[in-house]
């Protein structure tokens, strides 16, 4: 499932929730693994962007960001 599949099943458990009919208990756990996947993707996103991020020094010497 690609994360446009993941975004749109999202928001169609979200139109759903908050219609009158609400969600079954099976479709409160697929949005909650489905924002778990969403949540990781984006962290992971930051993180590689972190990852290849450099300071650059007034003199011009770049320094790599150190993961903590």
């Amino acid at each position: 499932m690609n994360m446009n599949e993941v975004i749109a099943r999202i928001n169609e458990l979200a139109r759903k929730a908050k219609s009158p009919e609400g969600l079954t208990a099976e479709e409160l756990i697929e949005r909650d693994k489905l924002r778990r996947i969403y949540i990781d993707s984006v962290k992971a996103n930051l993180v590689g962007h972190l990852e290849n991020t450099y300071i650059v020094r007034p003199d011009g010497t770049k320094e790599k960001i150190e993961h903590k």
